[in-house]
């Protein structure tokens, strides 16, 4: 979500001085009237990497999104660009029907799903009416493949882990972070900007939030615990996911852990992955 202009206080997105002090790739890179998806995240990912080895640096892949790790280590695989018709016409379909869909025609796919994310269900169903293929043959999983590309690009991919009682404490008090610096402005802003129109961007925890308390659906307290209690879920989802699509390393931490020392612990994983 970073990738979009404007998405600032919403995505935690680096600071301009977080950035002077270190150089950071894919940050706002598009606006909120472009389309950004795992194909244009590949693209601009190979070119960031190309350049930073080519000044003789080591580049880090850091973040959340499971999914663009994957299509940037295993490839894109055989599927389909999006139809727009197609997908207009399956963005106006009720979510049960289309899970319905996929759990007949892919259920592979069905079961390792997000079936509450309706972007990618759309996508799963749209792949399959588009070529008469599931999913789950066009992208099989490829444990195997992953290691194997990981290893030719970088000797480790880490996990951070915390304890349950430390993650929710550091989500509520990211949180709260985000309100006191203007979360419900921002979103009004880019509510004028046309942010409901971009649906990837609506998918961003917190605004989709945000808009519905500048609606009247409920009070800004009542808005500020849904964010938390999102953001929780999707926490508990990434780490699920992160440990059945990807050969990463989990690193517990603890707190207090200064960012200093969280480095020192993952720069030691990362040499003794290189031996």
């Amino acid at each position: 979500m970073q990738v979009y202009r404007g998405l600032d206080i919403g995505t935690d997105k680096p600071s301009a001085e977080v950035q002077r002090r270190v150089r950071h790739h894919l940050v706002d890179v598009v606006g909120l009237d472009d389309a950004f998806d795992a194909a244009r995240f590949v693209e601009l990912a190979r070119r960031a990497e190309a350049d930073i080895r080519g000044r003789h640096r080591v580049p880090i892949f850091c973040g959340g999104t499971g999914l663009y790790f994957k299509a940037f280590l295993e490839g894109l695989g055989a599927t389909p660009p999006s139809h727009p018709r197609l997908r207009a016409e399956l963005e106006t379909t009720p979510l049960p029907e289309l899970l319905a869909e996929l759990q007949q025609a892919d259920p592979a796919t069905y079961t390792k799903i997000d079936r509450r994310n309706a972007r990618r269900v759309i996508r799963a169903v749209e792949i399959l009416r588009l070529t008469g293929q599931p999913v789950s043959v066009l992208r099989p999983d490829n444990p195997a493949g992953s290691a194997a590309c990981l290893a030719g690009r970088s000797p480790g991919l880490f996990a951070l882990s915390r304890a349950p009682a430390d993650l929710r404490a550091r989500i509520d008090g990211r949180v709260d972070a985000m309100f006191a610096a203007g979360l419900v402005a921002e979103t009004r802003r880019l509510l004028a900007q046309g942010l409901e129109r971009n649906r990837t961007a609506m998918q961003a925890i917190g605004y989709r939030q945000v808009i519905e308390h500048l609606r009247g659906q409920r009070t800004l307290d009542e808005t500020v615990a849904l964010v938390k209690q999102k953001t929780r879920q999707f926490a508990k989802r990434q780490m699920t996911w992160f440990r059945h699509q990807l050969p990463v390393q989990w690193v517990s931490l603890t707190e207090p852990a200064a960012p200093s020392t969280v480095a020192d612990q993952l720069a030691a994983c990362w040499r003794g992955a290189a031996l």
